[in-house]
């Protein structure tokens, strides 16, 4: 079973493509959406719909995890999350892959065992858990935690992720 996970935003979308096999996991692909400041915000949008589009198109994975919108103090940073959120889940949608999102805590806690564990204990984490030689990028080490959140979700739920 293939699983793709998504760390939506509107500069770094990180996404990441794991095998679940039973408890075996094993990291596939993954990398970083990356959109310039120069870029404007619905040229963005387009780029995150496209590049993960391109990704599903390429893995072909059967299922979807996207980190869930975090509370935000800040209203315009979380519009901006929402609509880096949307372009991801149209493209997911189009697919026609089933989508569960979960909450960074979760994710944090899933992975790491602490809710509010810090990036690179995430990464150094996803790097142990998917036998990877060398730490993903943030943004991807991220988008690899919420497909291993998935699979560890699915698992336990005894069903295939």
């Amino acid at each position: 079973m293939l699983i793709l996970g998504v760390d939506p935003s509107l500069r770094g979308t990180g996404w990441g493509v794991i095998s679940a096999e039973g408890s075996c996991l094993g990291g596939v692909a993954w990398g970083v959406l990356r959109n310039p400041p120069s870029r404007s915000v619905s040229e963005c949008l387009v780029e995150i719909h496209r590049g993960l589009a391109e990704v599903i198109a390429f893995h072909r994975p059967q299922t979807a995890a996207i980190e869930a919108l975090f509370y935000a103090q800040n209203a315009r940073t979380a519009l901006v999350m929402g609509q880096a959120r949307g372009a991801a889940l149209v493209a997911v949608g189009e697919a026609g892959l089933e989508v569960v999102e979960y909450a960074p805590k979760r994710v944090k806690q899933g992975v790491v065992g602490v809710g509010g564990a810090a990036k690179g204990q995430v990464g150094f984490m996803v790097r142990a858990l998917l036998g990877l030689v060398e730490t993903p990028p943030t943004d991807a080490a991220d988008a690899l935690a919420v497909a291993i959140t998935h699979a560890h979700a699915a698992r336990g739920r005894g069903r295939r992720a």
